[in-house]
């Protein structure tokens, strides 16, 4: 048998819970609500800093299986493939920014969103970097060389940071190179200024991200489901979590620089969570409730798309003097459950109406690939 056959439901389920939380965190009613489901300012950690960095994670998990295959069909089909999926990923998250590619003036009118002011990077455009920048380093270093590829990595990180910039929001070597490179109506501006959290540097330290994936998934099929191997990825993860506070009192956690330490602290995270859901699920068999995750990561691009246009066609059509979004959640969800729990709700709604779908497809063996 070979390494790509010898599926793990567990990696399937870690996958599926990612794609739900972030559609929760991504969808909540309004910024009223429990912390941990708000980013944290700027330096520190929330649950909700977790999800990203465990989307790459399990992006690695995912080539583990794969990258054999395309390997195995010849040096040219493998680049090709690389080549073929990191565009298509940039592209669907580009446009996405882009949709619905019609906006009012402040004459009511409709027009053509101008290209001027697209943002060009984002959540997509950093997965699509990322697993292209990952594949060539495994493909050429293989796993010791992309481990040494990592620590190098962050390392230069930390010194580029700090030689050409600072760690403030507008003064950070990252965005100093995103307005140059693109200006900053090319950015986001959710912090109040031109900023992109997904800016083209950061990449580097977040591919360190899908390495680990990629390092834990080979690991998983190479020792197979026993108390070694769990025993294995908690102790590597308890070291991780260690360094990072070690570092991080020089080098804060940050997500929105993708600080190094914040790479060592979400990979140690991760490897723990992994470890325990080998065991609940592959180990002691209690995978009954698994289904419900296994169907977002059955679909896992396609529905996190869906989740994405869903709200933003929500943001663009109006009732009254309202946005779509904005009357549900408050005639639906805030005008009985408050404001915490109301925006949770209208969250959580979102994310079951997101599941619906992917319920329907998988029940009809509709699984979109990239």
């Amino acid at each position: 048998m070979s390494l790509s056959q010898n599926r793990y439901l567990s990696l399937d389920v870690f996958r599926g819970m990612d794609v739900a939380l972030m559609i929760v965190v991504n969808s909540l009613g309004s910024s009223t609500t429990y912390s941990p489901l708000l980013h944290a300012q700027w330096h520190g950690f929330t649950l909700t800093d977790l999800v990203f960095p465990t989307f790459l994670f399990v992006v690695g998990n995912a080539m583990s299986f794969s990258q054999e295959k395309y390997e195995a069909a010849g040096e040219g089909s493998f680049l090709k493939k690389v080549l073929k999926r990191t565009v298509i990923i940039f592209l669907l998250g580009y446009l996405m920014y882009w949709f619905p590619f019609v906006t009012q003036n402040d004459a009511g009118e409709w027009i053509v969103k101008p290209f001027e002011t697209t943002r060009v990077f984002g959540v997509l455009q950093r997965i699509a970097l990322c697993y292209g920048i990952a594949s060539l380093v495994i493909h050429y270093l293989k796993i010791k060389g992309a481990l040494w590829f990592s620590v190098i990595a962050l390392i230069l990180y930390r010194i580029i940071l700090y030689e050409f910039g600072d760690l403030t929001l507008e003064g950070n070597a990252g965005n100093k190179l995103d307005l140059w490179l693109l200006g900053e109506k090319h950015l986001y501006h959710g912090e109040g200024v031109a900023f992109d959290p997904e800016g083209l540097l950061s990449t580097l330290p977040a591919t360190v991200n899908v390495i680990a994936g990629y390092v834990a998934g080979m690991f998983l099929q190479r020792n197979g489901k026993n108390y070694e191997t769990i025993a294995k990825l908690l102790l590597v993860g308890a070291v991780l979590l260690v360094m990072a506070s070690w570092w991080g009192l020089m080098f804060p956690i940050n997500k929105k620089l993708w600080t190094s330490t914040y790479v060592l602290h979400t990979v140690g995270i991760d490897l723990m969570i992994l470890a325990g859901l080998v065991f609940i699920i592959e180990i002691a068999q209690l995978n009954k409730w698994t289904y419900f995750f296994v169907v977002f990561g059955k679909n896992t691009l396609f529905i996190y798309l869906l989740s994405e246009i869903f709200i933003i066609l929500m943001w663009t059509f109006s009732v009254g003097n309202l946005t779509l979004y904005d009357w549900i959640y408050q005639n639906i969800f805030q005008s009985w459950a408050g404001d915490y729990n109301g925006s949770v709700l209208f969250a959580i709604w979102v994310m079951l109406t997101c599941w619906a779908v992917g319920y329907w497809m998988d029940k009809r063996k509709i699984y979109v690939k990239v």
